[in-house]
């Protein structure tokens, strides 16, 4: 096998971490644009009173995860002044925070390179597993540590035009070859001694992986623990979902989350089969569960906040920013309209209106995000100083 080229690196090497495997879709909030021909400006100047839903929020729960994302944001100077005025609103106050909101920022609608309005929003959450340190009895499978031979290489220090892109791979001789897939994995056992623990359900360990982390209770030490994302091999995400529709197991409505367990659970001999389907493998390592009521920490660096908290695509929106979102509940036609703030990303996330709704902890965020994917318009709220910056280049 040759040395990767750069030109495919784009393709080869996204690290995609998909969070949800439901295919329902719901009907799209109204949409005010076109497709439109040629170059498109992503984030277009509008007003508050243009936004849908905007007056209903109550903007008093969206104050706590802003001045989570001024812990990373506080040392740019367009969000300096914002980030230490929003230390002193008054929280209890839905007309002070409003207020704030309103005199620091100017929201700009989202728009998608092709001059279109809404894309996709699915949901993810952080689920509870059973496992315990030591294998034995029902804990059987691995969760695995990061592998020493595992190259993560950031793309941007060689290629600019590749900035926040990473190569994952290994060293053969001379030359960077792909890393191991799932199923090379599963079959040449490369991953013995880096075991960090043992969990009951192979398929909960599957969509661990999906989710990017969670929690679990260990049987063992009779503790509850953090599992986060620590690197992945490589691979881009590909649906287990949507291989069972191709292979006719399954309709296209009928591919949640929920239903591939079931599938799984009644056909023992395919499940690795399964499982390989998607080559993508993320690598965990094991943090201290401070606060049982705070989110894992996103790509920003800071706590996630249950409902409040999206991944986007970073390409296009600030990490960090608040959003206002426009969408529809699981699985409905229900409005769902809130300031959601860009504290993660994720690879499959990929286009400028799309969002991935992180819907907290436990099954009944589970069984919520599961059902997730709708349509939805966003708004980005950038702070009034780089707006003006913004104007004068």
């Amino acid at each position: 096998m040759s040395v990767i080229r750069p030109s495919v690196l784009v393709t080869a090497i996204i690290v995609v971490l998909s969070a949800c495997t439901t295919v329902q879709v719901t009907k799209p909030p109204v949409s005010t644009s076109k497709p439109a021909e040629g170059p498109q400006e992503i984030l277009r100047p509008t007003t508050f009173s243009m936004i849908p839903g905007w007056d209903k929020d109550d903007l008093r729960e969206a104050l706590p995860p802003f001045l989570a994302s001024c812990e990373a944001l506080i040392k740019k100077p367009d969000w300096r002044e914002p980030c230490l005025v929003a230390r002193e609103v008054d929280a209890k106050s839905e007309k002070a925070v409003r207020t704030f909101f309103e005199s620091f920022f100017v929201p700009h609608q989202v728009f998608n390179p092709d001059g279109t309005d809404n894309g996709l929003v699915t949901g993810y959450y952080e689920p509870l597993l059973h496992g315990a340190r030591k294998r034995g009895g029902p804990y059987q499978v691995p969760l695995y540590r990061t592998p020493d031979d595992l190259l993560t290489i950031e793309l941007g220090s060689v290629y600019p035009e590749l900035k926040s892109l990473r190569l994952r791979g290994r060293l053969v001789g001379n030359k960077v070859l792909p890393y191991l897939s799932r199923a090379e994995m599963a079959r040449s056992g490369a991953l013995t001694g880096k075991e960090l623990m043992w969990v009951d359900d192979p398929i909960e360990a599957f969509f661990l992986q999906v989710q990017g982390s969670g929690r679990v209770q260990l049987a063992d030490t009779r503790e509850t623990v953090r599992i986060a994302f620590a690197d992945q091999n490589g691979y881009p995400y590909k649906s287990i979902g949507r291989y069972l529709v191709d292979k006719g197991e399954m309709t296209l409505d009928q591919a949640s989350a929920q239903n591939i367990k079931a599938w799984f659970a009644s056909h023992p001999t395919r499940q690795q089969e399964l499982l390989n389907a998607n080559p993508s493998y993320v690598f965990f390592k094991e943090e201290k569960l401070t606060d049982p009521n705070k989110g894992p920490k996103g790509a920003l660096g800071v706590s996630l906040t249950p409902q409040r908290s999206i991944a986007i695509d970073p390409q296009y929106i600030p990490l960090g920013a608040p959003v206002f979102l426009a969408t529809s509940q699981p699985g409905t036609d229900a409005p769902l309209q809130r300031l959601m703030f860009a504290q993660d990303t994720g690879g499959a996330i990929r286009n400028a209106v799309r969002a991935d709704f992180f819907w907290g902890f436990g099954s009944d965020a589970g069984e919520k995000a599961g059902k997730m994917k709708q349509r939805g318009l966003m708004w980005a709220l950038l702070p009034k100083a780089a707006v003006v910056l913004r104007a004068t280049r």
